[in-house]
């Protein structure tokens, strides 16, 4: 493209690089309290009752605040308003805080809180889901009178009658467990009381819109009343949404009443008691198939823990609906999906956000039914994906992009030499004392939020009159470069180098709602807000230079002028120095909203996503026989990303997704027992470190979308839901044992 510009940047390298990047915790203020959270020492409880009196008499200290002192809304909820801030009467798990501490610095507050005494009537936690949906069950859902957190169904055809006359019915139960999310940056936030009345947050999060509504609803104050100022965040992963919100008004609600800023920064122990996890499911598949191997029906069960609050639970059962077959499609479905509220830690929005689960099923039904029918696991998948101007089970034909999932699959067995090396498998047989296997997973993952939310975003383009160019966009930096991206995207809308581009510090009191940084949407909808707000001001330009430069449909913007092709042209900074004379400011506000998508609750039928994303993964594994560990050898993916904006982020995106999957795979497990986590630190719950991940090959695939106002789909959450079950089939292909729960361990006893 003539305004390609450089793909090689970020905007935010010098400053995190150097250390100069400035972070919650960095935040250093004239009379600045601290607060620490005092959490329950209960897992379920009722009638709590909390004694702060000696707390409120040590040394430094400026308050102790309960659920009493909160002059608004106690309880918080992206779905349902159901987490208390600050508990009250009951409590639901042991990530629960009775109290909120403040002193003039954080040893005082952390003395200070150990001084709180609390009392209550300690009853049995319920931990297993299913033991909670059964009939009689203590009711440990709030404001319900049963447990069930949700139900989502698919109803297509007649699975029952179908199956009864498949050749082959493969029947396997599955399980997934809770993961951490271990971003690098603990939550931490500071709430600074302004001499305008305004309560201003900074803060470690992923979406300031949602913080504000927290805030306010919190304090009983207008939404004008607080302010929302972008904060570098150190990884987020979906974690930093509901937790890190309700982080911030705890702080918040300590400033309003003190009348100071007031920090609260989590340690990881803290982060790990309270901060939501991957919801862990138990999967029940019953499929059928005919002797070429096509996937004529199924049947599918899921069991989730929803934990002891909603979160966005129905949101991620949703995309396990829409999904529940990953990228195949099955004529007959019957699947239900049922969410239990638990007295363990409460679930939410992570990564992936209910493919990983379903994918580690789907992927490994696949392998198992091409064995059992004697074909490969490349024919039985060709066979059954989705194709172009096909539907899916939910009844969306994909006739509006292209369909790719044939590209990535053969990207992938060419790069890996999957075929060759399949064939050299050992499925139990030891060669040279170790067992080798390579195993390969694909997906089509719905773009954006899809039927589970309205989508939308904004961007504001404001050219200076010197011609340099600021830009604000309503999606949040969470160290993935969105605002690289936003700034290139710009760059090559405007024909400019991306240097003349500032991106603009966003706040919520400046821009409108964008939605939080989730769903793979920040280059799909923030930057195509951004490349609307640029069309916007090229539109603006173009007619208002017309008389001087011709036709506007004809006008270009391209290396650093405005002009129509072999006519006499402006500089860039000519054209703005015309459009201030002529008192037309080049301002530009730009939205992207999602074309239209559509969903029956009843029937699980619809449009569920306007667009795809196409992936698939392999990994290639030695398992040794007397040990049972299973080591990495290499990794392969390709990802049909619609457009790469930025290769060297994009790329970076796919290996620290397959990164995170290999822990969710091999290692992470949360050891929770009576509803209390065992391992509170990251030198108990392990997580990749470098020597565990091999060497990675990533191929991007490039078929522009023409839903999107720049070409781009993403790569943020495709990129950790396929490599569990490529591990999974690839240590079968290598020890004949197959691994239906996560994470994977084998017993040497069962290699002999």
């Amino acid at each position: 493209m003539a305004n390609e510009p450089k793909s090689t940047f970020r905007n935010d390298a010098r400053a995190k690089v150097s250390g100069r990047a400035q972070y919650a915790d960095d935040i250093r203020l004239p009379g600045m309290a601290h607060a620490v959270p005092v959490y329950t020492r209960f897992v379920r409880a009722e009638n709590l009752r909390v004694d702060a009196s000696a707390a409120r008499a040590a040394p430094g200290v400026l308050g102790v605040f309960t659920a009493a002192d909160v002059p608004g809304q106690v309880r918080f909820g992206q779905i349902v308003r159901d987490y208390p801030m600050l508990a009250e009467g009951t409590i639901r798990c042991e990530g629960e805080v009775i109290a909120l501490a403040v002193a003039d610095t954080r040893r005082r507050a952390l003395a200070a809180a150990a001084l709180v005494v609390e009392t209550a009537d300690e009853l049995p936690p319920v931990t297993d889901p299913q033991a909670a949906l059964a009939a009689g069950a203590p009711v440990v859902r709030w404001g319900g009178d049963d447990n069930l957190a949700n139900h989502g169904r698919v109803r297509r055809g007649d699975a029952a009658k179908v199956l009864a006359s498949c050749d082959l019915v493969v029947e396997e139960t599955f399980s997934t467990q809770a993961v951490e999310h271990a971003y690098m940056e603990p939550e931490s936030a500071v709430a600074i009381p302004r001499p305008d009345g305004v309560l201003e947050i900074r803060g470690s999060m992923q979406h300031p819109f949602s913080t504000r509504r927290f805030v306010s609803a919190l304090l009983g104050v207008s939404l004008a009343e607080v302010e929302v100022v972008d904060t570098t965040t150190g990884g987020g992963f979906g974690g930093k949404d509901d937790t890190a919100a309700i982080v911030c008004a705890r702080a918040a609600l300590a400033a309003r009443k003190l009348g100071r800023p007031v920090k609260l920064t989590y340690d990881r122990e803290w982060s790990f008691r309270e901060s939501y996890k991957r919801h862990p499911y138990r999967l029940r598949y019953r499929v059928g198939f005919s002797k070429d191997g096509t996937a004529r029906a199924a049947e599918i069960d899921m069991l989730c823990d929803s934990g002891a609050y909603t979160s966005v639970t129905p949101w991620v059962n949703w995309r396990s609906t829409a999904q529940c077959c990953g990228p195949y499609y099955v004529d007959a479905v019957r699947m239900d999906i049922r969410a239990a509220a638990t007295n363990n830690v409460f679930t939410g929005a992570m990564r992936g956000f209910g493919a990983p689960q379903v994918n580690f099923a789907v992927e490994q039904v696949m392998d198992i039914a091409a064995e059992r029918l004697g074909l490969s696991p490349l024919e039985i998948r060709r066979k059954n994906m989705v194709k172009q101007d096909g539907l899916t089970i939910t009844g969306q034909r994909l006739d509006t992009h292209v369909v790719s999932l044939g590209q990535v699959m053969d990207t992938v067995v060419r790069d890996s030499g999957y075929e060759a090396k399949l064939a050299r498998c050992t499925r139990g047989k030891a060669r040279d004392g170790r067992l080798y296997g390579i195993g390969l997973a694909i997906s089509y993952r719905g773009a954006s939020l899809g039927a589970e939310g309205l989508d939308y975003c904004s961007a504001v383009v404001n050219v200076q009159s010197d011609g340099s160019v600021l830009l604000d966009a309503a999606i949040h930096e969470n160290g993935q470069g969105a605002e690289s991206v936003q700034m290139l995207i710009l760059a090559e809308e405007l024909g400019l180098p991306v240097e003349r581009i500032r991106r603009q510090r966003s706040s919520t009191s400046r821009i409108p709602d964008g939605g939080t940084t989730v769903a793979t949407r920040g280059t799909l909808m923030g930057g195509g807000a951004v490349a609307q707000a640029a069309r916007e001001l090229k539109r603006l330009m173009a007619e208002t230079l017309a008389d001087e430069l011709g036709d506007p449909a004809s006008i270009r913007f391209e290396d650093g002028r405005v002009g129509v092709p072999g006519e006499p042209s402006l500089s860039w900074e000519e054209a703005i120095a015309r459009m201030y004379d002529r008192r037309v400011y080049p301002y530009a506000f730009g939205t992207f909203r999602a074309p239209p998508v559509s969903w029956d609750e009843h029937t699980g039928q619809g449009d569920a996503y306007f667009t795809y994303v196409y992936s698939c993964q392999a990994a290639e594994v030695s398992v040794d026989p007397a040990t049972g560990k299973v080591s990495l050898l290499a990794l392969w993916a390709s990802h049909d990303v619609g457009r790469a904006i930025n290769r060297p982020l994009t790329l970076g995106q796919a290996y620290g997704g397959m990164v995170q999957a290999a822990g969710m795979a091999l290692m992470e497990d949360l050891a929770q027992a009576g509803g209390r986590i065992g391992n509170r630190n990251l030198d108990r719950y392990k997580i990749p470190r470098a020597r565990d991940i091999p060497e990675m090959r990533c191929t991007l695939v490039e078929n522009p979308d023409p839903n999107s106002p720049t070409g781009a789909k993403g790569i943020g959450e495709p990129a950790v839901e396929l490599l569990a079950p490529a591990i999974a089939n690839a240590v079968y292909n290598a020890t004949g044992v197959r691994c239906r729960d996560l994470p994977i361990r084998l017993d040497p006893e069962d290699l002999k």
